[in-house]
C-alpha cells in the first residue's frame, strides 16, 4: 500500500491580522509534523484572511503578508505546506498558494478562474494565473488548485487529472448559505468519478463581516464517495490517509484518456510536473477518526448565526452586547442566538416600555431574559415621548397621529440603546428580520440602530421555525410559547398588528423570495399564484425602501441572495417591473 497523509487544517482567521494568523499557521504545520503527515493545507488566502478586499490595494499590506510567508516557509521541515497568500508579481497581484517543502518556497500557484459574482469580487483585485502544475509530494502527483477552479468541469482539474495527477488538493474560502454545503458536496463527488482521483478540500471556518464560512471540510475517493469530513462551524485539523497505491483500474484509465480531448482545447497547455518529494514508507502513528457533526435545516442555520456573531463581536473587539428586548419573537431570537454566541454574562437586555406596549409583551420581554440569565435593563419612555409630543405640539397641530409619531417612538429607543453602548462600550445587536429589511417594515434611526443585524437575513417565517428548534434543542421553553404564539406587532399605536401594513408573513415570505433572490418579474410571480396587487405592493415596497437597507447595520448572509454583499441596486430608480 502506497499512502500519502494529508492534514487539512480548518481554521478560523481574521482579515488583516497577518501576525496571527502566520503564527496559526506555524502552529497547525508543527500538529500536522507531529501526526506524520506528508502535506497540510491551509484556507484560501490564509495570511491575510478572506476576504480581505481593499486591503489589496494597498502595496505596503501586499507587502507585508508576503514577509510572513517568509516566516511560516523555515518552519515546514520534513512536510510540505500548501498555504494562501496573496502574490505580487510586477504590476500584477494573484489569489496564490505558496507550496513550501522542507524549509524553503518550492513553488507558488496563482489561481485561474476568479470569480466576480455574488459576494465575490476576485476580478477588481487579481489576475488570473495562467497555469496548472503537478507537484510530486511524498512520490504522488498532486494537483493543487484554489476554491472556484474546482466548481468549473473543465481546468484546472481536469488538466491536472489527465496529466497524471492523482489527488486534487483545493484550498477555498466557500462562504456558508442554507443548503451550500450539500451543493458543495455532490459536485465535489462529482469532480473525483469524473476524473477518477482523490478530492481533498480544505474550506475556511469562521464569521466575517457579513459572511460565515461553515469548514465542512471533505476527502472522495476515486469512486466519489466520502471517505472523510470535518465538522461544520468548527476549528479542526483533519488527518485523512489517502491510498493512492490501487485507485487506478483500467477502464478509469480510459475514461481519462477520453477527457484528452477536452484538454486539447485549454489554454493553459500541458501542465509541467514539479518534483517535491519521493515516497517516505515510514510508519505514521495512527490516526482515529470521529464522525462529523453535520447540519441540516434549522439546526444549520441557527449555527451559523451562533458563529457569525460570535465572531464579529470578537473580531471588531467587543466583548459584551446590548439587545433590545420588545418580548416579540425577532428580538427574542436575536438574544438567544447572543447568549449561545458570547455567554448569557455578556448579553444585556433593555426593556423599553411606552404607553402602547402592552402587558403580555413587557412580560414575556421578562420571561426571555430570565430563560437566558440575562440581566434585563427598563427605561419606560413614556416621559421622553411626551416631551417629544410637546415640543412637536405646534407644528403637528391640526393633522392626525401617523407614522411620524409611531417613529418617534423607535427613534427615542434607538437613543437611549445606543447611549448605554456610547457609556459602556456594549456593542447594540439590531432585531430586524429580512422581511422587514425587504419591505421597509423598520424604522431608520430608531429599530434600526445598532451595530449588527444577527437575523437581517432570515425571513419572519424562518424566524418562528428557528424559535420552534432552538426549543426543541434546549428540551425547554428558550423562547416562551406565549412570544411565538401571539401576532407580531410594533405596539406603536393602539391594537397595532404587522398585518395591518403587510401581507401575512406566509404569503409576504415567498413572494420576497422570488423577488429579491430569484429575480422573477411581475407576471413571474403572478404566475406562481399569488394576487397581483399584492405582489404589485409589495415590489414597491421593496424597491422604495433601498435607501433605509442602504444605511443598515451589515448582517449575517443566511439566503443565497442577502442585501448588500450580493445584491445591489441603485437608491434613485425609477424602473417598474409592472
Amino acid at each position: 500500500m502506497r499512502t500519502i497523509r494529508v492534514a487539512l487544517a480548518q481554521f478560523n482567521m481574521t482579515v488583516g491580522d497577518l501576525t496571527g494568523n502566520s503564527n496559526k499557521i506555524v502552529d497547525g504545520i508543527q500538529e500536522a509534523q507531529g501526526m506524520g503527515a506528508d502535506l497540510v493545507l491551509f484556507p484560501e488566502l490564509a495570511i491575510p484572511g478572506y476576504p480581505p478586499e481593499d486591503l489589496i490595494l494597498k502595496p505596503q499590506f501586499i507587502r507585508e503578508n508576503r514577509r510572513w510567508l517568509d516566516h511560516v516557509v523555515p518552519t515546514t521541515a520534513g512536510i510540505t505546506a500548501v498555504v494562501g497568500f496573496v502574490d505580487s508579481v510586477g504590476d500584477k497581484i494573484h489569489n496564490s498558494a505558496a507550496i513550501a517543502h522542507d524549509c524553503r518556497l518550492v513553488d507558488v500557484y496563482h489561481k485561474v478562474s476568479l470569480p466576480n459574482y455574488g459576494v465575490f469580487d476576485e476580478d477588481r483585485y487579481f489576475v488570473p494565473g495562467g497555469s496548472c502544475p503537478v507537484h510530486v509530494i511524498n512520490g504522488t502527483p498532486v494537483g493543487i488548485n484554489i476554491c472556484e477552479d474546482i466548481w468549473y468541469d473543465a481546468y484546472p482539474t481536469v488538466a491536472q487529472s489527465v496529466a497524471g495527477a492523482q489527488v486534487i488538493v483545493n484550498i477555498s474560502g466557500s462562504p456558508y448559505y442554507s443548503g451550500r454545503r450539500r451543493e458543495r458536496e455532490n459536485m465535489l463527488a462529482e469532480r473525483a468519478a469524473n476524473n477518477g482521483i482523490f478530492i481533498t478540500y480544505l474550506n475556511l471556518v469562521g464569521g466575517q463581516d457579513e459572511l460565515v464560512f461553515d469548514g465542512g471540510s471533505m476527502v472522495f475517493d476515486p469512486e466519489g464517495r466520502l471517505i472523510a469530513a470535518a465538522d461544520q462551524f468548527k476549528e479542526q485539523m483533519l488527518i485523512v490517509d489517502l491510498d493512492v497505491g490501487k485507485m487506478f483500474d483500467t477502464e478509469r484509465a480510459n475514461s481519462r484518456k477520453r477527457r484528452e480531448d477536452v484538454i486539447a482545447f485549454a489554454e493553459l497547455g500541458s501542465p509541467e510536473f514539479v518534483h517535491i518529494s519521493d515516497y517516505d514508507a515510514a510508519i505514521k502513528p495512527s490516526v482515529t477518526h470521529h464522525p462529523s457533526r453535520v447540519y441540516d435545516g434549522e439546526a444549520e442555520m441557527y449555527a451559523a448565526l451562533v458563529l457569525g456573531t460570535r465572531d464579529y463581536v470578537h473580531k471588531c473587539g467587543f466583548e459584551k452586547v446590548l439587545v433590545a428586548l420588545s418580548g416579540g419573537i425577532d428580538s427574542s431570537l436575536v438574544a438567544a442566538v447572543a447568549v449561545d454566541a458570547l455567554g448569557n454574562e455578556n448579553v444585556v437586555g433593555i426593556s423599553m416600555p411606552s404607553r402602547f406596549s402592552s402587558g403580555g409583551s413587557i412580560a414575556d420581554a421578562r420571561l426571555l431574559a430570565d430563560s437566558l440569565g440575562i440581566k434585563m435593563w427598563t427605561l419606560p419612555i413614556e416621559d421622553a415621548f411626551s416631551s417629544y409630543l410637546e415640543t412637536l405640539s405646534d407644528h403637528f397641530d391640526g393633522t392626525e397621529w401617523g407614522v411620524a409619531e409611531e417613529n418617534i417612538q423607535s427613534r427615542i429607543r434607538g437613543n437611549l440603546i445606543m447611549a448605554l453602548s456610547n457609556k459602556f462600550g456594549w456593542l447594540v445587536l439590531t432585531t430586524g428580520n429580512k422581511s422587514e429589511m425587504a419591505t421597509g417594515y423598520a424604522t431608520i434611526y430608531g429599530d434600526m440602530s445598532g451595530g449588527f443585524g444577527v437575523i437581517k437575513d432570515v425571513p419572519k417565517v424562518m424566524c418562528y421555525r428557528l424559535a420552534a428548534y432552538l426549543n426543541r434543542e434546549k428540551s425547554h421553553e428558550v423562547i416562551p410559547a406565549s412570544v411565538i404564539a401571539k401576532p407580531p406587532s410594533a405596539e406603536l399605536r393602539p391594537n397595532q398588528q404587522d398585518q395591518d401594513s403587510l401581507p401575512p408573513y406566509e404569503i409576504l415570505d415567498p413572494i420576497l423570495k422570488a423577488y429579491v433572490e430569484d429575480d422573477l418579474g411581475f407576471e413571474e410571480i403572478v404566475g406562481l399564484g399569488f394576487d397581483g396587487e399584492t405582489v404589485k405592493g409589495i415590489i414597491t415596497l421593496v424597491d422604495r425602501s433601498e435607501y433605509k437597507r442602504r444605511q443598515a447595520a451589515p448582517g449575517i448572509k443566511i439566503t443565497p441572495r442577502n442585501f448588500g454583499r450580493d445584491r445591489r441596486m441603485p437608491i434613485a430608480n425609477s424602473y417598474q417591473p409592472f
